[in-house]
Order: C-alpha cells, then sequence, then structure tokens
C-alpha cells in the first residue's frame, strides 16, 4: 500500500465515528419516579411525543425514546438512571426532583431536561445560574418562594377560620417548598403539620395520621407521584370532609375542593423545544432554565356543597374553571 492510501485509509477510519453519529437515530432517555399512566399514557410523555413530532421528529421513526419508570420506588431511581446513561442518549429528560438528583449523579456528560415543580435548581446544585446554567442541566422549575403563601391565601379565603393545616410533603422531592410552606405558615400565623410521604405504599397511613390531628384544611405540596394519584387523595380524605387545595389539577376533578398550580401542558410541551434545540446542536449550557408563565385555579362545585361550603365572591372570580 502506497503512503497516499495509507493516508485515505487512516482519514476515513478518523471520520468513521462521526459519520455513524450523524446517521444515527437520536435517543433520548425519559425517567419518572411513578408510573406510565392509563393505557401507557402520562401527560409529561404525552408532552414530549407531541412537541417534537410538530418539531419533525417522529417517535420510533426519526428519533428513539426510551422509557423508563420508577413505578413510585425511590430505591429503584438511581439504576434506572445508570440504565438510561448507558444507552449513550442525546438528552435525557429527567422528571421531579428524584429523578433529576439520580441523573445528575450518573453522568456530567449527557444533557439532562430537568422538569421540576419541586425544587430551586440554583439551590440544589444543578446549575450555576438560571440564565447561565453552565454544566449538563438546564430545564423547567417552579419558583416556590410564592406559592406556599398564595395556598395558604386562597384555602383561608375559601374556607374562613382555618388555622391548622395539615401538609402533605414528599420527602423524595427535596426540602426547598416544605421550608417554603412552614416560612409562609409563620408569616400567616397558621399551624403547619407536616405529613411525610415517603412511598406509595405509606400513603392513607400518613393521610391517617394527619387527621388525628383534626386540620382544618390539608394543603399539597407538588410531586409527580401527588398528581398522578390525585384520584386516590380525593377519594381517601372526601369521607373526612376535609376541604384542600393542591397544585395538581387532577385533586380538583377527582373530587377534591381546590387546585392552583402551572399549567403543566404548556409547561411539559416545552420539554420538546428543549430536546429539540439539542438534537439540533445548541450546548444544553447555553439553554437557559424556564419558569412557568401561565397558572390555572380550578374549583369543584360539588365538592364544596358536599363540604358545606359556600365560594365567596372574591374565589370565584379568580377561578379559571369552575367544576359543577
Amino acid at each position: 500500500m502506497n503512503r497516499r492510501n495509507t493516508l485515505t485509509g487512516l482519514a476515513a477510519l478518523a471520520l468513521a465515528p462521526r459519520l455513524a453519529r450523524a446517521q444515527r437515530m437520536p435517543v433520548i432517555g425519559f425517567l419518572h419516579p411513578g408510573f406510565p399512566g392509563i393505557a401507557g399514557t402520562n401527560p409529561a410523555a404525552a408532552a414530549l411525543v407531541k412537541t417534537l413530532r410538530q418539531n419533525g421528529f417522529i417517535d420510533g421513526e426519526t428519533i428513539k425514546i426510551e422509557y423508563r419508570w420508577g413505578q413510585g420506588k425511590p430505591e429503584a431511581m438511581a439504576g434506572l438512571a445508570a440504565d438510561l446513561v448507558r444507552l449513550k442518549p442525546d438528552a435525557i429528560a429527567a422528571l421531579g426532583t428524584s429523578s433529576i438528583v439520580a441523573t445528575k449523579a450518573a453522568t456530567s456528560q449527557v444533557p439532562i431536561i430537568g422538569v421540576d415543580l419541586e425544587a430551586d435548581p440554583v439551590a440544589a446544585g444543578y446549575v450555576a445560574s438560571l440564565a447561565r446554567p453552565g454544566g449538563n442541566i438546564t430545564g423547567l422549575f417552579l419558583d416556590q418562594s410564592g406559592m406556599a403563601g398564595k395556598w395558604l391565601q386562597l384555602i383561608r379565603e375559601a374556607v374562613p377560620g382555618v388555622q391548622r393545616v395539615a401538609v402533605l410533603w414528599d420527602v423524595n422531592t427535596g426540602p426547598y417548598q416544605k421550608n417554603a410552606m412552614v416560612a409562609a405558615a409563620k408569616t400567616l400565623s397558621v399551624d403547619a403539620r407536616l405529613l411525610e410521604f415517603r412511598d406509595l405504599a405509606g400513603l392513607e397511613s400518613v393521610l391517617s395520621t394527619g387527621l388525628n390531628d383534626r386540620p382544618h384544611a390539608i394543603v399539597q405540596l407538588g410531586s409527580p407521584m401527588f398528581s398522578q394519584f390525585g384520584s386516590r387523595i380525593a377519594g381517601f380524605l372526601a369521607p373526612h370532609r376535609l376541604p384542600g387545595i393542591s397544585p395538581h389539577r387532577e385533586y380538583t376533578t377527582n373530587g377534591g375542593l381546590m387546585s392552583y398550580g402551572p399549567n403543566r401542558t404548556l409547561f411539559f410541551e416545552r420539554l420538546g423545544h428543549y430536546v429539540t434545540r439539542i438534537i439540533k446542536g445548541t450546548p444544553v449550557s447555553q439553554l437557559p432554565v424556564e419558569l412557568p408563565t401561565r397558572f390555572e385555579f380550578l374549583l369543584n362545585a360539588k365538592a364544596a356543597k358536599a363540604l358545606g361550603i359556600k365560594f365567596p365572591m372574591s374565589i370565584l372570580t379568580q377561578a379559571d374553571e369552575v367544576i359543577e
């Protein structure tokens, strides 16, 4: 073989990995601490597929989405994250605090798009700042500092005389929203008593323990598990005639009194835009963190009637939807 052929062969070998990457179908990991949902559906997963399709990426044809579900078992998250990283994906969508923590521990190279309504990304060390994340994590997060006070204010306005509240907190989401709620309760002179949820098996037990303190109302903090099991929570509380408020609309649509939180459909759709930009070459460190701009306030008139509550006009005028 002459020198020219040798150099040509070496150049081809060096170029081969890049050509392989260019021709490879993009792979996106999706990690969630909960369940796929009824008939395999999940709001975040459905929004991701929809938005990617709108951007020209069709799952199974021009892109491959690898799903991993924690099935309500916090101890499973580390292994699932490591499994996704081994696939060498182009990005991983990590839903909820436990998914982000597990994925962050598994890789410092793969771009991570976090979707977390429970944590402060800067305080948690995910990003250097909202505008300039700086590492391999960006995504969609919620500022908890004002939300806790809003939930307390709304439940007290709807149910005058509320002084003692049970606060349902998923310990797997971290301390940020819990701390915000404790601070807000102190400011508003509300006696807030934490109910620490750890796994799905203990949900009813935790709620029963909280009822022993005879709270005037219950406030649910954000959690991917609470959103998936809004009907179960509302159904358990209904016989006890305990009014409540949640950031998740599923609580209200399934019989709970009130919910106030981000419009998660719009929020989740942004996930697909992040994935699209990363696939097209934008470094994850240059994609700013986004905060929700659209919130929705739902009331359940049937639940209010069962509880003997008449919503004041100040509450009704704020509502985006009243479920009859």
